[in-house]
């Protein structure tokens, strides 16, 4: 899923945050199996602070569906740390299956919850 301006929202940071976030599922997608799990831990640790950034724009324009958005990420971070478990016990198979979704994950989660924030923001004026 490489970066395209169709994944842009308007908001620099929000973008540039989604960019660096397919550039890393991009990498998964091809790493080798040496390379997959430190790849992987990367990725679990940049969602964690983007997840953490994206809480705080929320509060910051008073977001009216922080709730569902604040919900989805706790469910995406918890999968994130299973899969690193797994990894770390030589299970490289479901993380990749996990790895290989992600795209479609992404597509769905930024052409709703993200383009809604970003909405939110631009109104507000805080894009």
């Amino acid at each position: 899923m490489p970066w395209t301006e169709h994944h842009s929202l308007g908001v620099a940071e929000m973008d540039a945050t989604h960019r660096d976030f397919v550039d890393l599922a991009d990498a998964l997608q091809s790493a080798s199996d040496a390379e997959f799990p430190a790849l992987f831990a990367q990725l679990h640790e940049h969602t964690r602070a983007h997840f953490e950034n994206e809480g705080r724009l929320m509060k910051a324009c008073r977001f009216p569906a922080i709730g569902e958005h604040h919900n989805e990420h706790l469910r995406v971070l918890g999968e994130l740390a299973h899969f690193l478990r797994s990894l770390s016990r030589g299970r490289l198979d479901l993380a990749r299956q996990y790895a290989r979704n992600l795209p479609e994950w992404f597509a769905t989660h930024l052409a709703t919850m993200d383009a809604a924030l970003a909405a939110c923001l631009k109104q507000r004026g805080m894009a």
